[in-house]
């Protein structure tokens, strides 16, 4: 369990107040300036429901799995009770919302909807309608949608009894629902007009609402009108979304490979609840705000990697919105999929689908840019089995079910791939970005905030039948905020980064440059094996340099495994219990550690030396002291 000063959720009533001063912008909750140069560059400012005016109550702070602050941005939100609003002051011109939320469950599971009005100044007021039908899901892997549910797997060890609820007597009472999580979803809403900054936007929970509203955010933005490409083939269907459009996209996209021209998607809502396949294509919408593919199946995948897959593939400015409520891992219900080599996807919004974007290799050279990916089952975005030369780039992920990025090797290496400059922020489950094997990879200028359980923000294991590690592994230039999340299965800390060794050891040419680590709720780096093969396998030489740690519960550094690692120039500050928790491979020789420590010199802040080279200094499970607010570091 977590400890009491920080599982503790602090529940504030705000009186509304007259004020003129703008709601502050925000990057994961924080000050923009903490997370300059790193992240997305996005077209929307973010603003958290915590720092607005309300007449609701501020829930959080509070990191605690299955709660809703712990699932918030910044890990508060605003808790409405019918008749009650919470008002943002626009920083500047919008014409466009996006809000984040969440409502009940239904008694039985499936979902509810509910009305959120939205008025500007007092006045032309629209109704956004919620739901929860792509929320709450409960119990263990692969979930359910049933609050009723016992374990699924009675024959799993799970932490709320410490036991294995199937061989004990007499068995275990499990509250339930069992395992609550995924409480959020969003909707966007364009607004009458353009508004001004300054201008005020109120949402309010109706008088009539039965149940409560959680506000966590507002993002704003001013939408460019439609876009019309020319000349192109332009999709002939219904706009209104009441008709299948699946065989009007395939008479678009055969005409425009005869005549070479893109295919255009004017503005409106298509239905489609099936794969469309896409080959040597170009595939343009007016506008992810402006052109909607939905349905129920709906994604763009390229042929199968045993079949050669798909080339030279575009797929621009359209939203895809999918419907997918349950996990099924074996459905492909991803919003992209297949194998597509040489291919650009730009500019995308995917919602409501299992995973985002899933590639499966080999296949090469393809980049994801400047796509929006929220709300999904699973990951959003994979990259799996061989592969190459591909990339993801300043692209958003929030809210997503399982790693917000990963590569994947299994069976054959993924090469020569980079994620780079993209935010991810809340995956319910899992890391925020994840490496699972694979050659001379890149994980470079990244902001990734509030992972929840069962992962952190930066990962990379020797896991899940992938490949090795070979060649090199980059990290670099990243930020993680409140990360270094509690293991529920180990009940111990992560780190904010960190490396586990369980198929294999990890011996690749690694190193983690400027970095840097804020506000970790137990450790900022963690090197962990797997107990059972702790003498078989390792984590060895990895190297840290220029990195910032500021405010971890525990450590800066974790080490639970054999192996080395070199430090230079690492900085640390508001640091919550020791510097180095060093166990090894827990044999406590007389000789010190198997996890051997080296100062490059330049470390700040007196976390290391103490423990230099390999002084035993294991403690399990450290008391846990909150760090302050991360704040600027001057002359870093």
């Amino acid at each position: 369990m977590l400890p009491s000063a920080l599982i503790t959720a602090l529940t504030v009533t705000l009186t509304a107040v007259p004020s003129t001063g703008a709601t502050p912008v925000t990057r994961a909750g924080l000050d923009p300036a903490l997370v300059h140069g790193r992240g997305a560059a996005v077209s929307f400012v973010e603003q958290e429901a915590e720092n607005a005016r309300t007449t609701g109550a501020v829930i959080g702070p509070d990191r605690t799995a299955y709660t809703l602050p712990a699932e918030a941005s910044g890990r508060q939100a605003v808790k409405l009770r019918p008749g009650q609003w919470v008002e943002f002051t626009l920083p500047r011109a919008a014409n466009a919302i996006t809000v984040r939320y969440s409502i009940p469950d239904a008694p039985t599971g499936g979902g509810i909807r509910a009305p959120l009005d939205v008025t500007v100044n007092g006045h032309d007021r629209k109704t956004l309608t919620m739901t929860s039908e792509y929320a709450y899901l409960y119990n263990q892997y692969p979930f359910t949608n049933d609050p009723a549910a016992g374990p699924l797997h009675p024959d799993w060890w799970i932490t709320e009894c410490s036991c294995v609820p199937a061989a004990t007597t007499p068995a275990p009472a499990i509250t339930k629902p069992f395992r609550p999580m995924k409480f959020y979803d969003e909707q966007r809403l364009k607004l009458a007009r353009t508004y001004r900054a300054g201008d005020r936007i109120r949402l309010t929970a109706p008088s009539s609402a039965k149940n409560w509203t959680v506000i966590d955010l507002l993002d704003s933005e001013l939408v460019a009108p439609p876009r019309v490409v020319g000349p192109a083939v332009w999709l002939v269907a219904d706009p209104t979304g009441r008709r299948d459009a699946a065989p009007a996209f395939d008479r678009a996209i055969a005409l425009a490979r005869t005549l070479r021209r893109p295919v255009y998607l004017p503005p409106g809502t298509y239905q489609v609840n099936r794969h469309i396949v896409v080959d040597d294509v170009t595939i343009i919408g007016a506008g992810n705000w402006h052109t909607r593919v939905t349905g129920h199946g709906v994604g763009f995948y390229g042929k199968p990697a045993e079949q050669g897959g798909s080339h030279r593939v575009h797929l621009e400015g359209f939203a895809i919105e999918g419907d997918v409520r349950e996990r099924i891992d074996t459905d492909q219900v991803n919003g992209v999929g297949g194998a597509m080599s040489e291919s650009t996807i730009e500019g995308l919004h995917i919602r409501h689908t299992k995973v985002g974007l899933w590639f499966d290799g080999p296949m090469r050279d393809t980049t994801v840019s400047d796509t929006m990916i929220v709300d999904q089952i699973a990951d959003g975005v994979n990259f799996h089995t061989g592969v190459t030369g591909s990339a993801v780039r300043n692209s958003f992920v929030r809210n997503s079910g399982d790693d917000g990025l990963a590569m994947w090797s299994e069976k054959t290496a993924n090469a020569g791939n980079v994620f780079e400059r993209n935010t991810v922020q809340t995956p319910t489950l899992a890391n925020g970005i994840a490496i699972y094997g694979g050659r001379d990879t890149t994980v470079r200028g990244n902001l990734v905030a509030d992972p929840l359980r069962e992962g952190s923000g930066l990962h990379a294991g020797s896991r899940f039948g992938a490949e090795p590690f070979t060649g090199r592994l980059t990290i670099a230039g990243n930020t993680t905020v409140r990360a270094g999340t509690l293991d529920l299965n180990w009940t111990i800390g992560l780190g904010a980064i960190w490396f586990y060794a369980l198929d294999r050891g990890i011996a690749a040419d690694i190193s983690v440059t400027g970095d840097h680590y804020l506000d970790s709720t137990y450790n900022a780096i963690m090197l962990v094996s797997e107990f059972g093969v702790k003498d078989l396998y390792g984590i060895d030489g990895v190297k840290f340099k220029d990195i910032h740690v500021d405010g971890t519960g525990t450590s800066v550094l974790s080490a639970r495994t054999q192996g080395s690692a070199s430090f230079e120039n690492v900085d640390a500050r508001n640091v919550g219990a020791q510097g180095v928790n060093n166990c090894g491979s827990f044999h406590f020789t007389p000789a010190g550690s198997e996890f051997g420590l080296a100062d490059l010199g330049g470390n700040d802040g007196g976390w290391l030396r103490p423990y230099l080279p390999n002084v035993i200094s294991c403690q399990d499970r450290p008391a846990v002291v909150p760090p302050p607010v991360p704040s600027p570091w001057r002359g870093f």
